[in-house]
């Protein structure tokens, strides 16, 4: 398992840290990312639009709150889950004291493609 630290990943705020459960080659043109992604009280994943693929955001730990296409806020806690569909954006922000883990998947829309 890969593990990094970025600093104001996509626009956002603080460090996001992610733990790579699988490497993009192994996962033989299906998904681009598949990893856990931490973040302390402040920090975020900023907004950014998806276009030929989406994500999935699976709460593991805290209370996450995204951006939802410019469109509303959603708070989601452990246990639930939220997919942004290609051509749609999201952000995504820990506002609490408590750390905010959740898996990240990027699916491939091969739909797109045909």
């Amino acid at each position: 398992m890969k593990s990094i630290d970025i600093e104001h990943f996509q626009g956002g705020e603080g460090t996001v840290h992610f733990d790579h459960i699988l490497e993009t080659e192994q996962m033989h043109g299906m998904n681009r990312v598949y990893a856990k992604v931490t973040l302390q009280k402040g920090c975020s994943v900023g907004y950014h639009i998806h276009e030929g693929d989406g994500e999935d955001y699976y709460v593991i730990k805290g209370t996450a709150t995204i951006d939802d296409n410019h469109e509303r806020i959603i708070t989601l806690q452990a246990g639930e889950h939220y997919f942004t569909p290609s051509g749609k954006g999201h952000s995504l922000t820990n506002l609490d004291d408590e750390e905010l883990q959740v898996m990240a998947l990027i699916i491939y829309d091969h739909e797109q493609s045909i």
